[in-house]
């Protein structure tokens, strides 16, 4: 059984994602996107703890949304390009998803994020 993660954005009533994965242990974390071609709508991927992120060796640019321990949206960069990197200090974990899709679910500073986890079989 496969971990996936649905996020809700409660302050707009949107859904941000309804496939995310997590990256929760180091090995994750180091991975992230890397090996991907591409996001799908509705897919995204939970980088818990995180206070930054790079696009180096990228193959698609993605959104990044910076949260607090809350889920709360601290900071988002968007349709973040390959080969740059992006940094929130006061983050808690980082939300990476397809390129615009901050901007279409509405997600701005400030929104309050919701996570709900569920089991799937891959």
């Amino acid at each position: 059984m496969t971990v996936k993660l649905s996020v809700r954005n409660v302050t707009r009533g949107t859904l941000v994602a309804s496939e995310a994965d997590i990256a929760d242990t180091s090995v994750k974390r180091r991975a992230g996107l890397l090996s991907r071609t591409g996001l799908e709508p509705g897919e995204g991927l939970w980088i818990v703890p995180c206070e930054g992120v790079h696009t180096f060796a990228m193959k698609f640019p993605i959104d990044v949304v910076y949260l607090n321990k809350t889920r709360k949206v601290l900071k988002i960069r968007d349709r973040m390009k390959k080969s740059r990197i992006s940094f929130c200090l006061t983050a808690h974990s980082v939300l990476e998803l397809p390129a615009g899709q901050a901007a279409e679910t509405g997600t701005v500073v400030g929104d309050q994020l919701e996570f709900e986890k569920r089991q799937v079989t891959p």
